[in-house]
């Protein structure tokens, strides 16, 4: 049995050297509520698709990594509530032992490179949680960042995390963090963290070119662009501070740790702000999704 399996469509676009953008799965299985997140992964695709490019969704199901889902096949993903939520340490287990998984930022990363494709279009990344000097909890997605050459848009770093950390360790890593359009780093959904990003460009086209350097001077890795949510649809930081300490109070106080941590703040946030960040969290996706188009654009 071969590893990875294609949809038709994507087959071809292989095959014709069409632009592809991947998308990760996670936000499926475990950051939206059914049917919200069928809806909203259908949405993205074809949002992908009116820019010009071909959108693969990233899953693990049936012993396979499948660069591209069927309506099948997301139907019966976004209907799973056991998918592992996978990531490098377990990417490799769920496909031994059969069981279904969804791909977070590392995993996608690194299907995504097996399957050749160059850009990848996420909500937001995961990073160094706020009392990591404790617990030690740190994303994978960055290490993955360091190591895997993939140019992924996101929203930038999630913003329950502890972001100016995050962007130290990037730093420390190498990984070229790139704001887009604007120098204020954003914070997923809100358009400014308060922190000046390292890098800026305007043009997808500059960030495709960015991209080709790295290969040609061999330098690993990938690059994060820091795509910030459109004005009308963001949440201003002010409003999401008091929010965020609450749930993490919470999540403290009920011991939960780990995978785990992630998908709690969200949903409690989700709750806190009355569904308005799950309003938000799809716009910003919708956004990405687009850029992500236009830079495999200019990269085919």
């Amino acid at each position: 049995m071969t590893l990875l399996s294609y949809t038709p469509e994507i087959a071809e676009a292989r095959t014709r050297g069409l632009p592809i953008v991947a998308l990760e799965s996670t936000i499926i299985t475990h950051g939206m509520p059914w049917p919200k997140n069928k809806e909203m992964a259908q949405q993205v695709e074809a949002d992908i698709r009116a820019a010009g490019a071909i959108p693969a969704t990233i899953a693990v199901m049936d012993s396979q990594i499948h660069i591209g889902l069927s309506a099948a096949q997301l139907d019966r993903l976004a209907q799973t509530p056991d998918a592992l939520k996978l990531s490098r340490a377990d990417l490799a287990v769920a496909l031994a032992t059969g069981r279904t998984g969804a791909t977070t930022v590392a995993a996608t990363m690194i299907c995504a490179a097996r399957a050749g494709i160059e850009v990848f279009a996420t909500g937001g990344i995961g990073g160094v949680h706020r009392g990591a000097e404790h617990s030690f909890d740190i994303s994978a997605d960055l290490q993955e960042l360091a190591q895997t050459r993939v140019t992924v848009v996101a929203a930038g770093a999630k913003a329950i995390l502890d972001l100016p950390k995050t962007l130290e360790v990037l730093e420390t890593l190498g990984v070229p963090v790139i704001a887009y359009s604007q120098d204020a780093l954003p914070a997923f959904w809100s358009r400014d963290s308060g922190l000046k990003a390292p890098l800026r460009m305007d043009q997808p086209a500059q960030i495709a070119a960015s991209h080709r350097m790295r290969a040609q001077l061999g330098l690993p890795g990938g690059q994060l662009v820091a795509n910030p949510i459109p004005a009308v649809d963001e949440l201003p930081a002010s409003m999401l501070a008091p929010l965020i300490e609450t749930a993490l109070r919470e999540a403290e106080a009920q011991g939960i740790s780990a995978k785990g941590v992630t998908p709690f703040l969200l949903r409690r946030i989700f709750e806190l702000t009355q569904g308005a960040s799950l309003a938000a969290n799809i716009a910003l996706v919708r956004n990405n999704a687009r850029l992500a188009a236009e830079i495999a654009r200019a990269l085919a």
